[in-house]
């Protein structure tokens, strides 16, 4: 008798411990299918819009603390890309100021116009490709950021250095609105750095438009200046309304800066080109003035 009893016993307790093992109420017994599916990972990625205090053109996850542009900072980007086709194929991102990233730059160039109103060229700023960093090239990223960027007043305005200076204020508009940055009417300094002046105070040069220099070496490009004078007057006569012929080199005389060459490298080849009095001053612009304004001398 005692041994059935705990037989009996033994039943009870695997019956309830069984109960215990039921589908709880409100379940369908199946564990798996209950599971959240986890996120996709998401690729960082920087946005239109942002300014930075780091201007160099490298996108680094470690790095990336963007600030308001409404506050001090040193690039603004303007416009973040994909790359696509071979570049996107690539093991590594493209550097910078290589012929692979022509293209990209190109890119950069034409939604910088449509981003400050205008061609960028004619005011004192720069534009710059920041692709995504070697690290993030390999976690997948293919982006990069078109950044632009004020120049410095005498080394960038004469294109030696392509250094961004702290501004605060987006640029957006800049060229459209003409605001300070934008080229005028300018003198040389004891350093013969042409510097801004008022058109309607004495000064002897005045910008007048870009040249598309060719594609070549930049050392080749600076050295042929006869050329890139006969170029600019063109640029000039065309900007002041006189004739184009032969009589136009006695009509104005030019002078011009070249991008940095680090902007060269990166593809701009836009020459800027300048009216120069030849030694008089004028208190107005030459702007469309024609003849009356420039006549042959």
């Amino acid at each position: 008798m005692r041994r059935h009893a705990r037989a009996a016993v033994a039943a009870a307790i695997i019956a309830v411990a069984l109960a215990g093992c039921g589908t709880p109420t409100g379940t369908d017994g199946d564990l798996s299918d209950d599971w959240k599916p986890m996120a996709e990972a998401q690729q960082f990625s920087p946005k239109a819009g942002e300014c930075h205090l780091i201007p160099e053109p490298s996108a680094y996850l470690t790095s990336y603390a963007p600030v308001d542009c409404a506050k001090t900072h040193l690039v603004e980007t303007f416009h973040v890309g994909i790359f696509t086709g071979a570049l996107a194929a690539r093991t590594a991102p493209p550097k910078v100021e290589s012929a692979a990233m022509r293209a990209v730059f190109a890119d950069c160039d034409t939604r910088a116009r449509q981003f400050v109103g205008g061609d960028w060229r004619t005011a004192r700023l720069s534009v710059q490709v920041a692709p995504t960093s070697p690290a993030g090239w390999t976690g997948g990223s293919r982006w990069y950021r078109c950044d632009i960027f004020e120049l410095d007043e005498v080394d960038g305005a004469n294109g030696d250095g392509d250094r961004a200076i702290q501004r605060a204020g987006t640029l957006r508009d800049a060229v459209g609105s003409r605001s300070p940055l934008t080229y005028g009417c300018m003198n040389e300094d004891e350093w013969d750095r042409l510097r801004s002046a008022s058109c309607t105070a004495a000064h002897q040069f005045e910008f007048a438009g870009i040249w598309t220099a060719p594609d070549r070496s930049y050392e080749d490009a600076v050295r042929d200046e006869d050329p890139i004078h006969s170029a600019c007057r063109t640029v000039v006569g065309r900007y002041a309304k006189v004739p184009i012929d032969a009589k136009l080199r006695y009509r104005t005389g030019t002078a011009y800066r070249f991008p940095s060459p680090e902007l060269w490298a990166r593809g701009d080849r836009g020459v800027r080109c300048y009216f120069w009095s030849g030694g008089r001053t004028f208190t107005r612009s030459i702007a469309g003035g024609g003849p009356a304004v420039l006549p042959v001398g």
